[in-house]
């Protein structure tokens, strides 16, 4: 069934992913330039959100398995990626799954911030939270064909076990983030591999 914001075509008025990484460019500009005046919380992260998602799209590369997962794709989807770009989980992902889609042009990628739309976020809760990114195909019809996110699950399972662990605040993100440096995508590659031939098959 076909939700009521993709018949409103809201996911298809979203941002592409140069859009997006325009948007975060000009976000983290406008931190750096309120630096040392009052800011949110978020605001300090997005400078360097910016700088991790820069060196994912300078470094990465899907490897030949994704590649030929995503160009067995023969009909169009929209992937629907809810997120902010404040959100370190997001700037960890978000390059590898742009770069993913790109190897198929049948895939059109659009971004809505999650904040501007939360009666969409509130469809695709994480335990009960608001967890982004979250990643959602669908096909030309609005049938959902498959959800990804907001981590990879082996980072599921390390930030549950440093929430177990009482790992402090800054520590378990630091600790986190290190996990993704180390794995370069490659659980997500694998993850979306699965999907994608789960639906393909």
């Amino acid at each position: 069934m076909m939700q009521e914001f993709f018949a409103q075509q809201r996911p298809h008025r979203g941002m592409t992913p140069d859009e997006y990484r325009h948007y975060i460019q000009a976000e983290s500009d406008k931190a750096q330039e309120s630096a040392g005046v009052a800011q949110d919380d978020h605001a300090r992260y997005l400078p360097l959100n910016l700088a991790r998602t820069l060196r994912i799209e300078k470094t990465y590369s899907p490897s030949s398995r994704v590649q030929a997962a995503a160009s067995a794709i023969r009909d169009a989807q929209l992937w629907m990626v809810l997120t902010e770009p404040w959100c370190g989980d997001s700037a960890q992902n978000l390059p590898y799954i742009f770069r993913i889609a790109a190897c198929n042009p049948l895939i059109d990628v659009r971004i809505l911030l999650r904040d501007q739309n939360l009666d969409i976020m509130d469809a695709y809760l994480t335990d009960g939270t608001r967890g982004i990114p979250k990643l959602t195909a669908f096909d030309s019809q609005g049938r959902e064909l498959f959800r990804w996110g907001p981590r990879p699950k082996p980072a599921v399972e390390l930030f549950r076990r440093f929430k177990e662990e009482e790992v402090p605040g800054p520590e378990l993100r630091e600790k986190l983030h290190l996990w993704y440096a180390k794995n370069r995508g490659r659980a997500l590659e694998e993850e979306l591999v699965d999907l994608l031939a789960a639906h393909n098959s």
